[in-house]
């Protein structure tokens, strides 16, 4: 268990540097003078949406056939393609 929390860790941390959230969280503490609201803040959405990742993974890892989950990988990597294709045409 303590090397899966440890992977986890390691994967989420490497996955959140750099990212719009992180520098959204960087640009509110910038202009505010409460750094401790803000940190309890971005850390009670980061719970909550981590929370829900793992609610809604378990329940479709236990309904669908293991076979399947191989499509809902090339699903979310298909996503994410698309997400980071309209950011750019955005730009």
């Amino acid at each position: 268990m303590l090397q899966t929390i440890l992977s986890t860790f390691a994967l989420v941390f490497m996955a959140e540097l750099g990212d719009k959230t992180q520098i959204t969280v960087f640009t509110l503490a910038s202009q505010s003078y409460s750094p401790w609201a803000i940190f309890i803040g971005a850390g009670s959405a980061l719970l909550l949406s981590s929370a829900i990742a793992v609610v809604l993974g378990t329940v479709v890892g236990r309904f669908l056939p293991a076979h399947t989950i191989r499509f809902v990988h090339y699903g979310a990597g298909a996503l994410f393609i698309l997400i980071g294709v309209w950011t750019i045409w955005k730009a």
